[in-house]
């Protein structure tokens, strides 16, 4: 007679590990604290994962970093190439090849920094957005925590 209420305790206990597998992906563990069945633990879980799961983010990383800086330094350094050009005395004398010439290694220049510039830029922008995501993930765990303790179960990582 003894070991039939622990042979339960143990069906019981078995029961809910079945049940919070679903909840190894939150990679967190659920203690139902009023004795709760596993259907109900279940429940609950789905409950409180509909109400707290982030929206998907659609927005695809930053790309053609590299290639927009260097377009934007080429730009401005045939125009700044220009412009330094048309300040010195006797350039407008020069063969319009020569000029070319001088304003295409100028764009060149600046278009290589300009890439070095735009590809940081994209770093950061990445660096940004998994920061944005893990804050996400962060504020979610913790909804969850709180929508399961408010049910009556002990959250923990």
């Amino acid at each position: 007679m003894t070991r039939k209420p622990f042979r339960r305790t143990i069906v019981h206990r078995g029961l809910w590990l079945v049940a919070a597998v679903p909840l190894l992906a939150l990679a967190e563990t659920v203690v139902p604290l009023q004795g709760q069945a596993p259907e109900q633990v279940q429940a609950d879980t789905a409950a409180c994962k509909s109400q707290t799961t982030p929206a998907p983010t659609a927005a695809a990383p930053p790309a053609g970093g590299r290639v927009r800086g260097a377009a934007a330094g080429a730009a401005a350094g045939a125009a700044a190439a220009e412009v330094r050009g048309n300040q010195r005395p006797g350039y407008e004398r020069l063969d319009s090849d020569v000029q070319q010439e001088y304003r295409q290694n100028q764009a060149q220049q600046a278009a290589a920094a300009g890439a070095v510039v735009g590809a940081s830029r994209q770093r950061q922008e990445r660096r940004q957005g998994r920061q944005q995501e893990a804050q996400m993930q962060q504020q979610a765990q913790s909804a969850f925590a709180g929508c399961m303790s408010a049910r009556g179960y002990n959250v923990t990582p």
